[in-house]
């Protein structure tokens, strides 16, 4: 399978977990075959490689969530980075043209597109593979999957299928309905629209080209901000008169609310919390230090980080969007290629960060204008490198990096710092990269 995986969002029905640089398919509340947490998009890449050890996965996603792709799946995946958002036409058309132009997959290979945070099992994946199976029979345009469904949802699309064989012509779409017209679709064996559609990949550059000036990847990618804010549905599927659908029965959850997310995570219970016998149908996710006691609590969710805690009533948590668009708060932990990084303290003139750098890691060569930075090595060995000089690190070492001084880490066992910065303006923008000095 040639995949590409639609990774965007901003995290906000998922709050304090989930933020603009790790949205909810980086939070680990799954487990896999080992017992082990996992993310979603940790799971997604398991289960499509289980089905298909030879898959081919692409990510297009933000330049926000790059880092934390990377420090999830390491070099796994190829990605496909958007310049800033576009919606998804611009996003599947920009990794289309990725595919042809950087990573060579030819005009005829059938390509699959999914989101990369539904809760499914492999049998989704199965039905993935008969996606592109049936484009190449090339009786059709676009394919699509059809998610029958278990009742009669106002939250998703629906479409019309000719008839209720396993694969069919479609007859026409529905947008999201009310109950009453959704219990007539279901009354014409209509499917839930997944999101989820196969082509051949000259199909969509055809189109492309036909709709958008530009040459190859690298020009697309250079006017990128100048196209259309519009939906893949709206722009290509809704106007292709030929399609075919494919029925998957199978279990399929969209996640994207806590009171769903609370259905399918591994635990109630992730990190310091103590529930007494009294609490029904709860769940508690802790990433801060200190323990949460919960009592009497029925049908609650309760999750704790460094940008926030919630307290809800699991069918109030799907309503939380326009309450947190009004929290503004600084990120406080994010995923990068190389570890992790989480924000301890902030003070005017200084802010307190741990840096953990994994084993053989090493964060980029760079500098800062308007601050300085102090380290404090408190586990680990590895290596600095400051305006060109090398420098070994080991616990207990302390190292201060003035302002305009070019340096890196370099992590020979996982490696733990305090790093304090100390200035007037300190600023994830003020940052400046270099090649490694010979």
């Amino acid at each position: 399978m040639t995949i590409i995986l639609l990774s965007g969002g901003s995290g906000e029905r998922l709050w304090p977990l989930s933020n603009d640089v790790r949205s909810k398919q980086f939070i680990k509340l799954f487990k896999d075959n080992k017992g082990d947490y996992e993310s979603m998009v940790q799971r997604v890449y398991r289960q499509i490689t289980e089905v298909d050890p030879e898959a081919k996965v692409t990510i297009a996603t933000s330049k926000s969530q790059a880092s934390a792709i990377h420090n999830q799946l390491g070099d796994k995946v190829s990605i496909c980075v958007e310049p800033c958002r576009r919606d998804t036409f611009p996003a599947i058309l920009l990794a289309a043209a990725y595919l042809h132009d950087e990573l060579d997959v030819g005009l005829d290979e059938p390509i699959a597109v999914c989101p990369v945070d539904p809760y499914v099992e492999n049998s989704y994946y199965e039905c993935v593979e008969k996606l592109e199976e049936t484009v190449k029979q090339g009786t059709a345009n676009l394919t699509l999957m059809g998610i029958e469904p278990t009742y009669p949802s106002e939250k998703y699309g629906y479409i019309i299928p000719e008839s209720d064989g396993e694969v069919s012509n479609v007859k026409e779409f529905k947008e999201k309905p009310d109950r009453a017209t959704a219990e007539v679709y279901l009354k014409q064996k209509a499917l839930w629209n997944a999101g989820v559609f196969a082509f051949r990949l000259g199909y969509l550059i055809d189109k492309a080209h036909s709709m958008v000036d530009f040459t190859d990847y690298r020009d697309l990618y250079s006017k990128y901000e100048t196209l259309t804010k519009i939906s893949f549905d709206y722009v290509v599927v809704e106007k292709e008169p030929s399609i075919q659908v494919v029925r998957y029965s199978g279990s399929w959850k969209d996640v994207g609310t806590w009171n769903m997310m609370a259905e399918v995570m591994s635990d109630n219970i992730k990190g310091k919390a103590v529930m007494d016998e009294s609490c029904e149908n709860t769940q508690i996710i802790n990433e801060l230090n200190v323990p949460i006691l919960a009592m009497g609590c029925k049908d609650m969710v309760i999750a704790a980080s460094g940008d926030g805690i919630l307290v809800s009533d699991k069918e109030r948590s799907g309503y939380m969007k326009p309450f947190v668009e009004k929290i503004s708060t600084d990120v406080m932990f994010a995923e990068k290629s190389w570890g992790t990084y989480t924000v301890m303290d902030v003070q005017h003139g200084s802010m307190t960060v741990k840096v953990s750098i994994r084993a053989g890691e090493h964060m980029s060569y760079h500098s800062h204008d308007y601050r300085e930075e102090v380290w404090t090595v408190i586990s680990g060995k590895g290596k600095a490198t400051l305006d060109g000089k090398e420098q070994l690190l080991q616990t207990g070492d302390v190292i201060t990096i003035p302002a305009g001084c070019k340096h890196m880490v370099e992590a020979e066992t996982n490696l733990d710092i305090i790093e304090v910065q100390i200035g007037e303006s300190i600023s994830v923008d003020d940052k400046k990269k270099f090649k490694i000095e010979k």
